[in-house]
């Protein structure tokens, strides 16, 4: 039969054990945590003469109501997808450890409304619409990174955008711009589809001068 100190020593060890046992267990989970997100957005918007495209003649557009930008639930998040063309086009995958820093679709409606503000014309949003100032709505129907090949990618955007007078479709026009990512991860198709974005806000501003809105 053990002496009363020996038993009262066996009891006590494990109660003196728990408190490392319990950190080791919490530093064996915290190792098995995932690294952060990294988190891609368009970056600074450059001169908009250095997309391509010249601004707007002075006065073909004075003022216009951009709304928000509208595309598929997919976008409304905060999630960065690809598109392995080569091997399966109808599957969208998203990268595991990278996001954007707010969803596609808000980034694209403000870089498209500092394009446009970049022209010369006034930007202004639906609470200050008022009479006889057209409204440029857009639609996205893709905005992702897509793999041609192995080692081929671009960054793709396609928009549907359609101006209105009052109640009157003024024009309507698709915009596609596909741009070569650098890389083929997440950081080169940031790269790509915010080269793609520019240039597609790029192509609307000269849309938008050409149709000479004053004289309608």
């Amino acid at each position: 039969m053990p002496t009363p100190s020996r038993t009262l020593a066996a009891v006590r060890s494990p109660l003196l054990w728990a408190p490392a046992l319990f950190s080791l267990l919490l530093a064996g989970c915290a190792s098995n945590k995932a690294p952060p997100a990294t988190q891609f957005d368009f970056g600074p918007a450059a001169p908009l003469a250095a997309q391509g495209a010249a601004p707007a003649a002075a006065g073909a557009l004075d003022a216009v109501v951009v709304t928000d930008v509208t595309g598929s639930s997919a976008l409304d998040n905060e999630r960065m997808f690809y598109r392995l063309s080569y091997a399966d086009p109808l599957q969208a995958r998203t990268y595991a450890n990278s996001r954007w820093t707010t969803n596609p679709l808000q980034m694209m409606t403000q870089r498209i409304k500092t394009r446009i503000g970049q022209s010369g014309a006034k930007v202004l949003s639906e609470t200050d619409a008022s009479a006889g100032i057209p409204i440029l709505r857009i639609d996205v129907d893709d905005f992702v990174h897509d793999f041609s090949g192995v080692s081929q990618s671009a960054g793709v955007v396609a928009v549907r955008a359609s101006l209105f007078k009052g109640h009157t479709l003024v024009d309507q026009k698709r915009f596609v711009r596909s741009t070569p990512a650098p890389s083929a991860d997440a950081a080169g198709g940031a790269r790509a589809l915010a080269a793609s974005t520019d240039a597609v806000a790029a192509d609307m501003v000269g849309w938008l001068g050409a149709l000479n809105l004053q004289s309608r």
